[in-house]
């Protein structure tokens, strides 16, 4: 993976050269293949992902989806601006920063999505961002294999053992819930959503990891408890 940085105008974009963006006849590594927009006058988006951001699922090629996703704030930050963020160089961009930790633990083997390129624009002393990344074929969120009871606890335990392999790369999760952990068709999780995460060395927030999720699982399924996740991540440590 080679992560090269482009610029048109103020617009920065950071993205994989090795991937098929730069191929001939496909999606050309420019600002507007970062709105949707584009995707939609081609007749291209075929399908949205719940959440604030509105991610959307585009037909890139034949045979990959990708996913868009536009940083949004939330909370209270919202009122004061939904979509832009204080700029501070580009290297500190949620977005950029988001592209090189996916891509580093990518490389590693880690059950990340595959990432393309992420687009900062930049406005004065705000800018505005998004990041692409290639849709993991057939996931489903945990939240919704709790919901309709499909979360047994084999598969809790392939959580708890992936969670584990994170740890051990050092990556803390700060929004650790039950969306941002997929199933693939085949029973693998996979990890998503790495805004704002970091690389640390070991401590209390591993632990704090695990009690976020927690809050979270019993969101979708009540009285849910870590008891095999805990199992997994606990194997051959």
């Amino acid at each position: 993976m080679r992560l090269t940085a482009l610029r048109q105008e103020n617009n920065l974009i950071l993205h994989d050269a090795d991937s098929l963006c730069d191929a001939p006849e496909t999606h050309q590594m420019e600002p507007t293949l970062f709105t949707s927009d584009y995707w939609r006058e081609r007749g291209l988006i075929v399908g949205e992902a719940p959440g604030r951001g509105s991610s959307l699922f585009v037909q890139a090629t034949p045979t990959e989806q990708w996913v868009l996703r536009p940083y949004r704030r939330g909370g209270m930050a919202a009122n004061l601006s939904e979509k832009r963020y204080l700029w501070t160089g580009v290297e500190r961009t949620r977005a950029f920063r988001e592209l090189r930790l996916t891509a580093a633990l990518f490389e590693q083997g880690l059950p990340v999505p595959r990432p393309l390129a992420s687009s900062v624009t930049r406005y004065g002393l705000t800018y505005e961002a998004t990041l692409i990344t290639v849709r993991i074929a057939g996931a489903r969120a945990l939240a919704e294999l709790l919901t309709n009871d499909l979360a047994d606890d084999a598969l809790l335990q392939r959580v708890g053992v992936m969670i584990r392999r994170f740890h051990q790369a050092g990556l803390d999760h700060v929004d650790l819930n039950a969306r941002n952990i997929l199933v693939d068709s085949s029973g693998k999780p996979w990890l998503i959503d790495l805004d704002r995460c970091r690389v640390r060395a070991s401590g209390k927030w591993q632990m704090a990891n695990l009690e976020r999720l927690e809050r979270s699982m019993n969101k979708f399924k009540p009285a849910m408890n870590l008891a095999p996740i805990i199992q997994g991540y606990r194997a051959n440590s």
